[in-house]
């Protein structure tokens, strides 16, 4: 039995509009818990309800933990395709299921140049884990949607950064 999947990147993209700021945050105060303090008491997420600044800020450091310093001043300083290439490092290192599906289906669709990556392709791999893990056997379908769509919209996102040009990404339904 494999180690089990983190399975909660249910909330936003990448979030690369978010992330610079908070990540500059963080460089100026060198503490992650002060820096999450500050983007809920500034509104710098500018989101409606201080539930959702919450759970998105919440998202946000755990991801950016992943990153050094070197690559978090990068994020504030770098292009978009910097950014949008470091804040994919950093998801793929939270989540071993974004990692696992990067070197093994875009990697794979990248090498076999095919072109066209689709809900097929990500349910084939879904299946194929929960040969491992029994905790996507339990998850609810709806989540897996949820999880779905969210991975769809992070390479939609790195796509738009340059990052995957040689990919189209199809749409999902909702």
């Amino acid at each position: 039995m494999a180690d089990q999947y983190r399975l909660s990147f249910t909330t936003g993209g990448l979030f690369i509009q978010e992330s610079p700021p908070v990540a500059e945050l963080f460089l100026m105060k060198r503490d992650w818990q002060e820096a999450r303090d500050q983007v809920r008491e500034m509104n710098l997420l500018q989101v409606r309800t201080a539930a959702a600044a919450t759970r998105i800020s919440k998202e946000i450091v755990a991801r950016l933990e992943h990153l050094d310093v070197g690559e978090l001043e990068a994020l504030v300083e770098g292009s978009r395709k910097d950014q949008g290439c470091l804040l994919w490092a950093a998801c793929s290192r939270r989540y071993t299921f974004i990692r696992e599906f990067a070197m093994e289906v875009l990697r794979g669709h990248l090498l076999l140049r095919r072109r066209v990556l689709s809900s097929i392709d990500f349910d084939a791999f879904w299946n194929r884990k929960a040969l491992w893990h029994v905790e996507l056997d339990q998850i609810a379908e709806s989540t897996q949607k949820k999880l779905k769509q969210n991975l769809f919209r992070m390479m939609r996102c790195l796509r738009r950064a340059l990052l995957l040009t040689s990919l189209r990404h199809s749409q999902l339904s909702t």
